[in-house]
């Protein structure tokens, strides 16, 4: 896949040839004072990258799962319980 850089100006006044090159599977760079600021790529691409988001984003119960079963895992850390006075109690 080849890429081609546009300057703003450049990709608003030749709009339709930065989506046409997109749509042909070159993605498009966008720069804002010589900085790469956004990408045009084609729907088709778009799409893909959502599905391959959304099959590698863990679920919270993969991040249950995840937390270790063993005793021990996690550092224990002392403190001091500290009294409470509720008043008189009947």
């Amino acid at each position: 896949m080849s890429v081609h850089q546009w300057t703003l100006q450049d990709a608003k006044n030749k709009f339709s040839a930065v989506v046409n090159a997109a749509e042909q599977g070159n993605a498009q760079v966008v720069t804002r004072r010589g900085v790469p600021t956004a990408v045009v790529v084609s729907m088709d691409l778009f799409k893909r990258l959502q599905q391959f988001e959304q099959a590698n984003t863990p679920t919270f119960i993969d991040h249950l799962l995840d937390i270790p079963q063993e005793d021990n895992v996690f550092e224990k850390i002392p403190f001091a319980a500290r009294d409470i006075d509720f008043g008189e109690t009947d």
